[in-house]
């Protein structure tokens, strides 16, 4: 069972998910996910400690009232929850947002970060990239016209045609952002931290000398196979994986999921070094 906390940063109170014993390692949601979300994705066993950070506005996690959100704002609040946690050393990961959130970490905070889990990224270096331009769209018409609206307009648009062909899996992300009992005030984090990026560049991605997995999976738009592809090869020595795209088996793609976080984490000896004495 997970063991809950909680963490002050300006005025968010921020929801920390702490479960299992061994390997540390802080696991980061998507946009608009939380803990649930990666209970769902990361392995439970022994020998593995999972730390989550629920982001503001995401899960428990309030959205304080500093802005604009911001992928170096989450990754702070990520610093603080491991300082909190006693943690010096940890591996770290996450899906989409929770990758970049691990990149910047890597790059950001070497001494303390002593693998990467780099899950689905949907950034590589720059900001805004387009494959977010769907997560942008909607955040507009929320903030335009008001959820009921904008999920009539959305469902109508040639983006969420093209992504019922090609990504259904994306589509239905999306339409749950606009049908979230939350959808306006956090239109607000959707708009600004799909025009944000890691602030990380290739040159600090070529100097990172730490094990590193990139996981990514066909039939996604908002997170493109290319994407894993072009961090992998940024990442020297890192390892790729291929597995089965979600929108096709959600099961299957979860299976084979936890199975590679788990040999990733079984693999390195040095990762034995992270279990509290």
């Amino acid at each position: 069972m997970a063991r809950l906390a909680t963490l002050l940063r300006d005025d968010a109170k921020l929801r920390i998910s702490n479960s299992g014993d061994g390997i540390a390692v802080i696991f980061q949601h998507g946009l608009g996910g939380g803990d649930a979300q990666i209970a769902q994705a990361f392995p439970f066993g022994p020998g593995l400690r999972r730390i989550t950070l629920e982001c503001r506005g995401h899960g428990a996690s309030g959205l304080g009232s500093r802005r604009p959100f911001s992928l170096e704002m989450f990754t702070d609040d990520v610093v603080a929850a491991a300082d909190q946690a006693g943690l010096d050393r940890f591996v770290a990961g996450g899906i989409s947002m929770g990758a970049a959130i691990a990149m910047r970490l890597a790059c950001r905070h070497p001494d303390r970060i002593a693998g990467l889990l780099l899950v689905r990224p949907a950034w590589i270096f720059d900001s805004a990239p387009v494959n977010l331009r769907p997560i942008a769209e909607v955040a507009r018409l929320i903030l335009d016209h008001g959820p009921d609206k904008a999920r009539a307009i959305f469902a109508q648009s040639e983006t969420a045609a093209r992504l019922q062909r090609d990504a259904p899996d994306n589509l239905a992300s999306l339409f749950g952002y606009l049908d979230r009992p939350d959808a306006a005030p956090f239109a607000q984090v959707l708009a600004d931290i799909a025009a944000d990026g890691p602030g990380v560049s290739a040159r600090d991605a070529a100097v990172l000398g730490i094990a590193t997995l990139v996981i990514g999976n066909a039939m996604d738009a908002v997170h493109p196979l290319s994407a894993a592809h072009t961090l992998a090869a940024a990442i020297p020595g890192a390892s790729f994986a291929e597995i089965h795209p979600k929108a096709l088996d959600s099961v299957r793609h979860f299976a084979e999921l936890q199975a590679e976080i788990t040999t990733f984490l079984q693999t390195y000896s040095n990762f034995r070094s992270l279990v509290p004495s």
